[in-house]
């Protein structure tokens, strides 16, 4: 097939490599404009959907909105036969749906409808979810509301955002080269919108963890913001972030320090970091940390 490519984060780029591994023609990719970023910010800085198109040696667009007569005509231009479409940013409008000859298809990470939106592997996992996985799903002018074409899963268990990010970004790419290969025979399933739940984007606010919260909530909150923007308390008035923690046992007030290796009692139970990172410092493992960061029990952390 022609296919035009949208997307931008690391998730989207093993089903681009993905795309021209199986041989389809990936005529252009659409991607969000370079930012500043690099040294001092001052460097502006390609997505990694981009690098990766660039090594690939295929023409890359960057408009920051999609809503003028001229990017549409462009885009129509191509006379693709289908778009894909894998954490690209921007809103598609009516008139770029339309203009493949078969439509656009996307990937997305979660188990359509549940948690439609921005952030659907972090929600899945705060809110505790056993299982979650990939949906390719006919877009439309809706918020992941479209046809669902087909659908794989893996379980949650103790996995982190981030390592979530990177199984089902490779889940989502065979998924869809299997998609592409069976789309003719493939018979679309309408969601049940009475079973949609929205996946809010991140607020950095609700970073800072809230030790009254049972133990179990706490563990989720944690894995659930690992690695960005990292779930964080105080300590001697500087924040540090918990990228991994466990359950523990013991109990005391919320936040109160209940053994010399760094357990934290919650509003029920307690839990154990298992990784941290100071702000400017790598991240490291509990007994590293407290090598360099004495806490006594008795504190009651921030």
């Amino acid at each position: 097939m022609r296919i035009i490519f949208m997307g931008s984060p690391d998730f989207a780029v093993p089903t681009l490599q993905a795309l021209v591994d199986a041989a389809h023609e990936v005529v252009c990719v659409y991607t969000q404009p370079p930012r500043p970023g690099g040294r001092r910010g001052k460097e502006l800085t390609r997505t990694p959907v981009h690098r990766r198109a660039d090594d690939l040696g295929i023409e890359v667009r960057h408009p920051k909105s999609l809503k003028s007569a001229e990017e549409q005509e462009a885009f129509a231009a191509l006379e693709s036969d289908m778009a894909v479409v894998a954490a690209y940013g921007l809103i598609l409008p009516q008139a770029i749906l339309d203009a493949p000859k078969h439509g656009c298809l996307n990937v997305h990470a979660s188990i359509l409808p549940r948690w439609r939106g921005a952030a659907p592997i972090h929600r899945a996992v705060m809110a505790g979810d056993p299982v979650t996985g990939v949906t390719i799903m006919q877009m439309e002018a809706g918020l992941d509301t479209g046809p669902m074409l087909t659908m794989a899963r893996t379980p949650i268990e103790d996995k982190t955002t981030g390592e979530l990010t990177e199984e089902l970004a490779e889940i989502g790419a065979q998924l869809m080269v299997g998609t592409l290969i069976d789309i003719e025979m493939l018979h679309p399933l309408e969601q049940d919108d009475a079973e949609a739940t929205y996946a809010a984007k991140i607020d950095k606010a609700e970073a800072r963890i809230d030790w009254a919260r049972p133990a179990e909530d706490v563990v989720r909150h944690v894995h659930g913001l690992s690695p960005f923007p990292g779930a964080w308390f105080e300590l001697d008035g500087q924040r540090v972030k918990l990228l991994r923690a466990e359950i523990a046992e013991g109990e005391g007030a919320p936040g109160e320090v209940i053994d010399d290796r760094l357990a934290i009692a919650c509003g029920e139970g307690a839990i154990r970091p298992v990784e941290l990172q100071r702000a400017g410092k790598p991240k490291m493992d509990l007994d590293t940390f407290l090598r360099g960061n004495a806490v006594s029990k008795g504190s009651v952390l921030g």
